[in-house]
């Protein structure tokens, strides 16, 4: 069959051969590529979306790994956060109360480092998941600052620790008098009569009907700050610190066995009981001091007593009758 095409010319009356141009030629190459080309781009449309290249497969593949280690991470991130939670806790709550440490403020341990904008910098391009890089990196920055605050807590634990035998030494923890005299206990912390005015008051120590010249014991370790001398008020009374918060007060004696300045040690004799001062009969005053709030004496009673001994204590001081001494 002819490839030629041909034409009837009226003028010639005979058929003549159509003669194709440069340009028919390549408008007609370019309209078979279009052809081309636009079958072959709907067609791999339609192959892409029915059919998935091994590398599409495998890419896929392997975001399911990621994301499924992404996971895994996450939980683990979480339970170390648990983790660090419940050694918070038992910092605050156990640790710092056995040293009588102020906790840390949750101020300091839940301060924030920046904006997730610090974060976006360091990732380059567009990501679709890009919050999940952005999670990640603000919970592992955090857990590495609470690690941090923790372990500094932990080094002023430690030291804490070290000095341990010290810090007990310094707490008031015995009786001033000796055990035979305790149950004599006259008026104890709270409100009672004023011996003088007649009226209630609030007695803030612990009165102990005593002979002239009973002995008087430092409760704990430290150092002699007052040693005063008055006609009214606790009469003879000495002030002792005994450091981190705590200081005791011995009033109404009738001489001291120490001077201003010295360091004493827990059950060292530091003085004798009298009747100096405002006071109606021989007996100690005995105050405690726990960072500059007067507290109940009795709650310090605990080294040289049975449970016994101390439940009898606590029915003897609770009991309100009519104080010996002023109500300081």
């Amino acid at each position: 069959m002819s490839k030629h095409k041909y034409y009837y010319n009226p003028e010639t009356c005979r058929f003549e051969k159509i003669k194709k141009t440069n340009k028919d030629i390549f408008l007609k190459i370019i309209g078979f590529l279009s052809i081309v080309l636009l079958s072959s781009f709907i067609f791999l449309n339609i192959y892409d979306r029915y059919f998935e290249s091994p590398k599409i497969i495998q890419l896929k593949k392997e975001n399911q790994e990621l994301l499924t280690h992404y996971e895994i991470l996450n939980k683990e991130v979480n339970v170390a956060y648990k983790m660090l939670n419940n050694l918070e806790e038992r910092d605050d709550n156990v640790y710092r109360i056995i040293f009588e440490a102020e906790p840390i403020p949750n101020t300091i341990r839940q301060a924030g480092i920046g904006g997730i904008n610090r974060y976006k910098e360091l990732i380059e391009g567009n990501l679709e998941r890009e919050d999940i890089i952005i999670d990640n990196y603000a919970k592992i920055d955090e857990l590495k600052r609470k690690l941090y605050i923790q372990t500094k807590s932990y080094d002023e634990l430690l030291d804490m620790a070290n000095n341990k035998e010290e810090l007990v030494a310094s707490i008031p923890a015995i009786q001033p008098v000796s055990n035979k005299d305790l149950k004599r206990v006259s008026s104890g912390y709270g409100t009672r009569i004023d011996p003088f005015l007649k009226v209630k008051r609030m007695h803030y120590g612990q009165d102990f009907s005593l002979p002239k010249g009973t002995p008087v014991y430092a409760t704990a370790n430290g150092r002699v700050s007052i040693l005063k001398s008055s006609f009214g008020g606790l009469g003879k009374y000495i002030y002792i610190d005994h450091g981190n918060g705590y200081k005791t007060v011995y009033g109404h004696l009738d001489k001291f066995n120490v001077r201003r300045g010295q360091k004493v040690k827990r059950g060292e004799l530091i003085a004798y009981s009298g009747n100096s001062g405002r006071s109606t009969a021989p007996h100690l005053h005995y105050e405690v001091h726990k960072n500059g709030k007067k507290v109940n004496p009795i709650n310090f009673f605990f080294n040289d007593l049975t449970p016994n001994e101390y439940e009898e204590v606590i029915k003897l001081a609770s009991v309100e009758n009519q104080a010996l001494g002023s109500t300081f």
